[in-house]
């Protein structure tokens, strides 16, 4: 009940004092990872793998990763270490997929003042590692302006080569649920649903969504692809009104009780792994039995809020 009563009041609380708490608290994890390389108690390339192994992750996975590094601890080589300890553990067969979206708030923010997007050198601001991969050689990136994911592996251009021109980011021709073809992973690396569960998102692409989550506006952005060429893209972005009203971790008993993720953790990282289909076919059953949503996670009337 205390932990609920934080997370209310936190949520209520003015923006620049968000700013500063979360300011506060980096500068408290830094030091505290600064501690632990002095310490030499740095985490190793051969550690990432025997723990990524250890949570499901095989030879062949196409995975998409959702990483904050800080919460895993100090690693030795930073962001690259991890980038290669899990391409070495899904091998050549297996893919790694990244976000690399560009807003650091809120989408319809980031647009209306967006000059173009453009797919070689617009960066990722969803963390040091994304932003590492979206440079490395040989990755792909799909074509969209608020949404796009980078990839590198056996079916980077299958993931990616679809994104562009789709009105909504999370529709069939999209990365994400094209994971779900794919029999792909998510991997919830010291993240959590509320933070960065975008695959949440392709419920609402997939069915007659009842909740009007996308802002009645549509975006017309400029977009420069690979060689340099020009054009243009329509594309709507989530309603901030409907956005506040998300409680996507709330969703997480009912994904375990499906067998659909599993738990772990890797250094001091809470960590999920989450079966993409699994997950996409638990979506559709109880929105269609129970109208559950992220902003309804307990059903349409209340009627699981004592079951999960």
């Amino acid at each position: 009940m205390k932990q609920k009563l934080i997370h209310i009041a936190i949520k209520y609380l003015p923006d620049f004092i968000l700013e500063k708490m979360k300011s506060a608290k980096k500068k408290m994890r830094n030091r505290e990872l600064q501690q632990q390389a002095e310490n030499n108690k740095g985490y190793t390339q051969a550690y990432l793998e025997s723990e990524l192994k250890k949570i499901g992750i095989q030879a062949g996975d196409h995975v998409l990763v959702h990483s904050a590094l800080s919460k895993i601890g100090y690693i030795n080589g930073g962001a690259q270490t991890l980038v290669n300890a899990l391409l070495n553990v899904i091998t050549e067969k297996g893919t790694l997929l990244m976000p690399s979206f560009p807003a650091s708030g809120r989408n319809k923010d980031y647009l209306e003042t967006l000059e173009a997007f453009d797919i070689k050198s617009t960066p990722s601001q969803m963390g040091k590692a994304t932003e590492l991969f979206r440079q490395m050689s040989g990755v792909k990136r799909s074509f969209h302006p608020t949404d796009p994911v980078c990839a590198f592996g056996s079916e980077a251009e299958f993931f990616t080569n679809t994104h562009f021109g789709e009105i909504t980011p999370y529709t069939e021709n999209s990365p994400f649920r094209k994971l779900c073809t794919k029999n792909g992973k998510i991997l919830m690396l010291g993240t959590t649903l509320n933070g960065a569960g975008t695959n949440l998102h392709t419920l609402e692409d997939a069915v007659e969504f009842k909740y009007p989550v996308y802002y009645e506006k549509i975006f017309e952005v400029k977009m420069i692809d690979a060689t340099g060429a020009v054009s243009t893209m329509k594309t709507k972005v989530h309603n901030p009104i409907y956005s506040a009203k998300r409680n996507c971790d709330a969703l997480k008993p009912i994904f375990e009780k499906e067998k659909v993720l599993i738990n772990g953790k890797i250094g001091e990282a809470d960590t999920m792994l989450i079966d993409a289909q699994g997950m996409f076919d638990t979506m559709i059953a109880y929105y269609q039995q129970y109208g559950v949503t992220m902003y309804t996670p307990y059903g349409e009337h209340q009627q699981l809020k004592s079951n999960v």
